[in-house]
């Protein structure tokens, strides 16, 4: 399991909310609000990036206008993270954290 995981395991999200994260389309584990921030995420880091109308739309039904700012704010800062650690060329540092009880944890 990686940083970031074990960052979502201190805030209280399930290893199988962890697990099940590439298929959060479709998995019965994450809230429609969850869901709406995740495909945020996807849009906004996919290349073009472009959040339609009707993501803004859904995610404007489920948040305030600061909640959205600061999911853009997070979206953009780990895409600034990895844009730049890549073109570095920082590799991953192999930093995993073992939690008790979490099946897809690393030694």
């Amino acid at each position: 399991m990686d940083v970031n995981a074990a960052g979502g395991s201190e805030a209280g999200a399930s290893p199988d909310k962890i697990d099940a994260l590439a298929d959060f389309r479709t998995s019965n584990l994450f809230s429609p609000a969850e869901k709406v921030a995740l495909e945020l995420a996807d849009a906004a880091t996919g290349l073009p990036h472009d959040v339609s109308d009707e993501l803004f739309e859904r995610l404007r039904e489920q948040y305030s206008e600061a909640e959205i700012v600061e999911l853009a704010y997070i979206v953009a800062l780990e895409n600034f993270r990895s844009r730049f650690n890549r073109s570095l060329r920082i590799e991953a540092q192999g930093l995993y954290c073992v939690l008790p009880g979490h099946r897809g944890a690393k030694a």
